[in-house]
């Protein structure tokens, strides 16, 4: 049963993260039938104001690190911190994992869960612009950059900022039950449940060029992702052979032409999903998917949602209407 909880601070600690864990596990909402959780606010110096990323606002925690070795969970907001955590945290969280308690780490806490030894041979995320981070400082854990948290057990990892809430409520389902978590999502105004392998919305930047010879092509490919295009068109208007070409741009870019391109087609895409009224037919031709078919395909593939479904959540309007390109 899970029903102590006790959260461990460090210094500079995301006060939307806590704020995440404190309103999933520390509101007693006893009156409305659901279960307490003895909620604990813990840290290596308990009593001792905490600063947060948000200027001007301390947080003292009460509990000292004595009270993660009783909880059955441990929950780790994000931090500043991607390394040099007190020592005594780290041995903390690691005593009170091997003793059995549940550890959710949100945003960058997935660093201090790395620290104390907890991401190694297991699956794990962290928000979108850490995922490299991460991966580099714990090669032997599996980074998914994609995903809005990770259920590995005894471990859940979630991704920036809304996705702590997905993995709280979610942690509320599987320990309490489905009515518990809903009601809990009802109080919060939140939807009860996103699928955990539904994919953070990541902004997927133009690959860089540091070749000046490449550069005037990627250019007019950009302001002509309309027009079809060949490696054997692309080369001559670099003025190179088909395969210097293709090892330049991969080389370049770090990807290839067609990848590249593919891209930067879904990201017209989804500005003109969140910008426009247009069509899906319509859209498709001007981003140079050809037919509607087409861009769901690839949008799905890249962004993890439907078109239709990304422009309801992001755009002006509620509704895309198949008009005729």
């Amino acid at each position: 049963m899970l029903s102590k909880v006790a959260v461990v601070l460090s210094d500079h600690m995301a006060m939307f993260e806590f704020g995440v864990v404190c309103e999933v596990f520390g509101l007693d909402r006893t009156a409305d039938g659901l279960p307490a959780f003895d909620f604990k606010v813990c840290s290596a110096t308990p009593g001792k104001p905490l600063h947060s990323r948000t200027p001007g606002i301390t947080v003292t925690p009460e509990y000292g690190l004595d009270e993660l070795a009783k909880a059955d969970l441990v929950a780790i907001p994000a931090a500043s911190s991607k390394n040099g955590f007190d020592p005594r945290i780290i041995d903390a969280v690691r005593a009170a994992a091997d003793a059995g308690a549940i550890v959710l780490t949100v945003c960058s806490g997935a660093f201090l869960a790395g620290a104390a030894g907890l991401l190694d041979g297991r699956k794990c995320t962290t928000h979108w612009s850490y995922v490299d981070e991460l991966a580099e400082m714990y090669p032997e854990a599996t980074v998914d950059p994609d995903v809005l948290f990770v259920d590995a057990g005894n471990l859940i990892t979630s991704a920036g900022t809304a996705a702590g809430i997905d993995a709280c409520l979610h942690l509320v389902r599987r320990e309490l039950g489905s009515a518990v978590a809903n009601a809990i999502a009802r109080r919060m105004v939140v939807p009860p449940q996103r699928d955990g392998g539904q994919r953070q919305f990541i902004e997927r930047p133009v690959a860089t060029c540091t070749s000046d010879s490449l550069i005037p092509t990627l250019e007019w490919m950009n302001e002509n992702l309309d027009l079809p295009h060949t490696i054997e068109e692309l080369a001559a208007r670099s003025t190179m052979s088909t395969r210097t070409f293709a090892r330049r741009f991969a080389a370049e870019t770090g990807t290839t032409p067609v990848k590249w391109l593919t891209n930067q087609r879904v990201l017209l895409t989804k500005h003109l999903l969140e910008e426009t009224d247009l069509g899906l037919e319509q859209i498709a031709a001007r981003a140079g998917f050809g037919s509607g078919a087409l861009l769901r395909h690839h949008f799905q593939r890249l962004v993890g949602i439907a078109p239709t479904e990304y422009r309801r959540r992001f755009g002006a309007t509620l509704e895309v209407v198949d008009t005729p390109a």
